[in-house]
């Protein structure tokens, strides 16, 4: 008895140990986000303080966040649905036909620092008059997003048995109706997981929208940039700007948590 209560202690310990340094960079923005200036420069640091809402009136009240959050809508989502469109039969073509060397070039690409992509993406669309356009954007999210998609795709469907296939091939089914009618279907937790992640990542990419977006088609995590100057951050404002930014991302990693980790483990063992 005692040891059993001895190993859930521990258990409690290790897990409360590796909480802290994930969840603690988040309490801190959280509360920084309500904090005065005074306030988050202070030391010791103040874990009792009177709240104010100012540093958020200042993002949504005098920036012009609503359309960053658009853009960063639009480019995540398109760019989202136009890799799974693209990556789906992708990855259902490598798990089928066992085409680990293409899997493994995706990979690649998808390891590549994205800032080798940055120069080749830059000098295509100024000469082509794309710059500051969303097209610019949502292609170079598209490198973002779509190795992922195959990635965790390819792993899915090679546990999906290939005998249902069969069964509807025999009954006079084409293979695309297979793939639709019984293989996407089945495949859901897989699909979720993968455009839960690629949205993700597409939402918080930076040096893209750094480098390839002006005014027009700004995205949220180059609004943090408007708090900082020569002279000054100002750590509320862009303490506020992040929350802002990484609510949306968290709210949807909740909803499809199950999905998440269902698709990410399914790859694991093949049956």
């Amino acid at each position: 008895m005692k040891s059993s209560c001895l190993q859930k202690i521990l258990f409690a310990l290790l897990v409360i140990a590796i909480l802290i340094p994930v969840v603690f960079p988040f309490l801190w923005m959280f509360l920084s986000s309500f904090k005065t200036q005074v306030d988050i420069i202070s030391w010791p640091p103040k874990f009792i303080f009177s709240p104010t809402m100012r540093n958020f009136h200042k993002v949504f009240g005098e920036q012009n966040f609503l359309l960053y959050l658009k853009n960063s809508t639009v480019v995540a989502v398109t760019a989202v649905l136009i890799s799974l469109v693209i990556g789906l039969p992708a990855a259902y073509s490598i798990a089928r036909y066992m085409q680990k060397k293409l899997l493994m070039l995706i990979l690649v690409a998808r390891l590549m620092p994205g800032i080798s992509f940055l120069m080749p993406w830059y000098i295509v669309f100024s000469r082509l008059n794309l710059m500051d356009s969303y097209t610019a954007l949502i292609l170079s999210h598209i490198l973002i997003a779509l190795p992922i998609v195959v990635w965790i795709m390819s792993a899915y469907f090679e546990t999906i048995p290939t005998e249902l296939e069969d069964s509807a091939l025999v009954d006079g089914a084409s293979r695309p109706y297979a793939f639709i009618k019984i293989i996407l279907p089945l495949s859901m937790p897989g699909i979720v997981t993968a455009t839960t992640l690629s949205f993700i990542f597409s939402w918080n990419n930076f040096m893209f929208s750094q480098v390839l977006s002006m005014e027009k088609t700004k995205t949220l995590p180059i609004a943090v940039y408007n708090f900082m100057s020569y002279a000054e951050v100002d750590w509320g404002g862009v303490m506020a700007a992040a929350v802002a930014i990484v609510t949306p991302a968290i709210i949807l990693t909740m909803i499809f948590q199950k999905y998440v980790v269902r698709g990410l483990t399914a790859g694991a063992v093949k049956g």
